[in-house]
């Protein structure tokens, strides 16, 4: 097996030489695209990303990017189809060395912690990741056919198209609650003027009222008196009975 080392075009935009960017030197390699392009793609997609308890993180092209992130990249933005070489419980199938992957045509691989490209039944990265040709292979993605592509290409314009109805409607939405809220402060500008009339006649009202109506002591003293009126009233009513008793 040829190694060649291969960055990927980081060196044209990025000093630093030793970071975790095997996801987007991978794809750079694999796809010929742009490293930059990449390196944005990815982080932009990575935006989408909730962290939790076992992500306390979220991916970055230039530090590492989970699985999830790199599948979605690759299958949902680029097109490219997934064809894996193990599945549970089967054990290591493939290898990377020759004579176990395919000889023509590039590849982006998914390794045991790692990403790598294969192009042409060679190597290319930053180092020999083989390990003598000891390294499992997962799986890896490939260049999709024309009619792949253009099954690709009609799901991109269509999710495009929804994404433009949802603006949309997300735009009149906004639009409709101005009108709304316009609407509504109209009211109360008209109605603001005679709301205070109708407010300055109550306190009116309520002063007369309160004016009309006689002070809590007085109404004691009132109510004192009728009692001690009525006690009265029933003294001279039990002295008279009395009277006709012993007569």
């Amino acid at each position: 097996m040829k190694f060649n080392f291969a960055t990927g075009g980081r060196e044209l935009y990025f000093k630093q030489a030793t970071v975790r960017d095997c996801v987007t030197r991978a794809i750079a390699n694999a796809t010929g695209m742009d490293y930059l392009e990449v390196y944005n793609g990815i982080n932009a997609e990575a935006k989408r990303e909730h962290a939790s308890k076992r992500k306390r993180k979220t991916s970055s092209a230039r530090n590492g990017v989970y699985i999830a992130t790199a599948k979605r990249y690759i299958e949902r933005t680029l097109g490219w189809v997934w064809v894996p070489c193990m599945g549970i419980g089967t054990g290591c199938q493939t290898h990377l060395r020759t004579g176990e992957l395919p000889e023509k045509g590039s590849y982006i691989l998914n390794l045991s912690g790692h990403f790598s490209c294969w192009k042409d039944n060679e190597l290319y990265d930053t180092y020999d990741c083989s390990r003598n040709g000891t390294r499992c292979v997962y799986g890896y993605w490939r260049a999709p056919t024309a009619e792949e592509k253009e099954m690709h290409d009609d799901a991109v314009a269509q999710q495009a198209e929804y994404k433009e109805f949802c603006e949309q409607q997300k735009k009149d939405l906004t639009k409709r609650r101005a009108e709304v809220k316009k609407y509504n402060d109209k009211i109360k500008k008209q109605y603001a003027s005679r709301i205070n009339k109708l407010k300055a006649q109550l306190r009116k009202l309520e002063k007369e009222r309160d004016s009309k109506m006689r002070p809590i002591p007085q109404l004691e003293k009132d109510a004192w008196a009728m009692r001690n009126l009525a006690l009265n009233e029933l003294d001279k009513d039990a002295q008279v009975m009395r009277n006709t008793l012993k007569e």
